[in-house]
């Protein structure tokens, strides 16, 4: 296996991961519906154990996401983990807030209250998909950082890279990292409501709540979509040369879909799934499977951004101060022992899912009811 198909293989890998991340997110956008959707507290309480029984799957998401990352392109993780560390705390921030109010949510005695943890529970939906969003929006409309590996050999300071002042704070005022961060907010906002009435078998007026929230987050979703591909189809890129060099080049993100027609045919059928499972769910009501044809389609799509992110000697992480620190798959990888190594193991990935998914289907088997929640003592 030559270096350049182990680089290759493990942005797959990297973009699979992220597909599944994004889709799972969709606890986060559920969370942030707690205050609206789950006005009583029956609702509340239906939603929070819905989304309860997933969301260790988004928390574990997101973990083997940045190891994999860590593990396979180290310049990157150190360089934006180790940067950008106020964006990255905040994220973890939320999760710890999460971790804590599913806890202690329906504690006897807990000090706060349940609405205390569902307001920390909605704290998680908004600012993690928000900045998460963010922290992938750097990908293509750039970071401020500079990489100067000789920083290495400075005793007093062996750091690599150097960020402005506020360390990828910044990059929230960036518009086109907002916008995707506010369109990933609505995404998981529209998986959540499509999830629920899957997953929860209720009274008629919380699922009516549930179809006006459907209607609201979705077309929120389709707009903001289409002005973030229309954004990304007309910026530039950064670039890899032969010799290594980083030029910016017009059109990148548009030529890597024309170059890489196999990449665009599937952004299409993603896009199609998605938009069949919104629309069935909201003409049809009755119809409960809406969430596996968006969410498909949601992780293809994602795969495909990665993929015109990082493959085409394209940089994934341009640097806004300094173009040739501009990390592409090439010079940010592990070595080729240990993407050898790696890749050995990853042989086992199809068993590990198959087992999420097993998993998955015995939580799911029975639909959250109102009855349940009433009676029983094991609950969110």
């Amino acid at each position: 296996m030559t270096m350049e198909f182990l680089q290759a293989y493990w942005w797959l890998i990297i973009s699979v991961l992220g597909g599944v991340l994004v889709l799972m997110l969709f606890v986060l956008g559920g969370q942030s519906m707690l205050l609206t959707l789950g006005k009583d507290p029956l609702c509340a309480t239906l939603m929070a154990n819905s989304l309860g029984r997933k969301w260790e799957l988004t928390f574990t998401s997101l973990v083997v996401f940045g190891g994999a990352f860590f593990a396979s392109f180290p310049l990157f993780y150190s360089t934006s983990f180790g940067g950008a560390y106020w964006l990255w705390m905040l994220i973890l921030f939320s999760f710890v807030l999460q971790a804590v109010s599913y806890e202690f949510r329906t504690k006897p005695g807990n000090l706060f209250g349940t609405r205390v943890y569902d307001a920390f529970l909605f704290i998680n939906g908004c600012v993690g998909t928000v900045l998460l969003g963010v922290a992938v929006g750097m990908f293509y409309f750039g970071a401020e950082f500079t990489i100067d590996k000789g920083n290495l050999l400075q005793a007093a300071s062996p750091v690599i890279s150097r960020w402005s002042d506020l360390h990828g704070l910044e990059a929230i005022a960036t518009p086109g990292n907002l916008l995707l961060g506010v369109m990933v907010f609505a995404l998981s906002r529209t998986l959540a409501c499509l999830y629920f009435i899957n997953n929860i078998a209720s009274a008629p007026l919380f699922a009516e709540r549930n179809q006006k929230h459907l209607r609201v987050n979705s077309a929120c979703f389709v707009a903001l979509f289409l002005v973030f591909v229309a954004r990304l189809l007309t910026i530039d890129g950064v670039q890899a040369t032969a010799d290594g060099t980083m030029v910016r080049v017009p059109l990148l993100y548009l030529n890597n879909y024309l170059e890489m027609w196999w990449c665009a045919v599937l952004l299409l059928l993603g896009v199609v799934a998605v938009l069949y499972g919104i629309a069935r769910t909201i003409y049809s009501p009755s119809w409960k499977r809406g969430i596996w044809f968006t969410g498909a389609g949601t992780v293809a799509v994602v795969m495909t951004l990665f993929w015109v992110a990082g493959y085409n000697q394209t940089a994934y992480y341009p640097s806004l101060l300094d173009l040739q620190s501009s990390l592409t798959i090439a010079n940010s990888s592990s070595s080729h022992f240990t993407l050898t190594v790696m890749s050995i193991v990853s042989l086992l990935v199809p068993f590990v899912v198959a087992y999420i998914a097993y998993v998955w289907r015995a939580m799911d088997k029975k639909p959250v009811t109102p009855e349940e929640m009433q009676s029983s003592e094991h609950k969110y």
